[in-house]
């Protein structure tokens, strides 16, 4: 393992290195990682290293890189973003870049192991997501981890031609516990 903050089964998080863009830029070019995140632009690994520096000096996100235990390699990206520390509320995020490394429990085991750190470590209340309700794959994985559906956001997003609705799912200290 390289420099893990959190250790999981299957995975560690990290603090990103310069070689991770390139995992980062697979997220948000392969077709088939752009079709569940809905990126329409194309991004080249500079501007995905200009991205992660914004991140990484934002004092209202934490990111991570999701690495494979075994090999050790990285598999995605997860973080934080727009943390209200007043609020003690944060927005997650996560990429699991490549398709073969899909429904292997890596964005499980990453879910929760940033829902522990938000409530065990940063003291957070709240953390939501926005969510594809076509991808059903992925709403079943936050339920697992206990994100509640809050709401529907009608034709949230355009992409491929159409627009798509999207949940609003969250997930509260006391829902955590009650699971724990």
């Amino acid at each position: 393992m390289t420099n893990p903050f959190l250790i999981g089964s299957k995975i560690y998080l990290r603090a990103p290195q310069e070689e991770d863009v390139k995992i980062i830029a697979l997220s948000e070019n392969h077709p088939d990682t752009r079709a569940s995140l809905y990126y329409a632009l194309p991004t080249a690994p500079d501007q995905q290293k200009d991205k992660m520096q914004k991140l990484k000096d934002d004092p209202r996100s934490i990111v991570f890189t999701i690495c494979r235990i075994d090999p050790d390699s990285p598999v995605g990206l997860t973080y934080f973003t727009r943390i209200d520390w007043v609020g003690r509320m944060a927005t997650f995020y996560i990429a699991i870049a490549e398709k073969e490394n899909w429904s292997r429990g890596y964005g499980s085991e990453a879910t929760r192991m940033m829902v522990d750190y938000a409530f065990d470590t940063l003291n957070l209340n709240r953390v939501q997501l926005h969510v594809s309700v076509a991808n059903e794959r992925a709403v079943k994985a936050y339920e697992k981890v206990g994100f509640k559906n809050e709401g529907r956001l009608r034709q949230a997003m355009y992409f491929d031609g159409k627009y798509h609705d999207f949940f609003l799912m969250a997930i509260l200290r006391q829902d955590r516990q009650k699971i724990k």
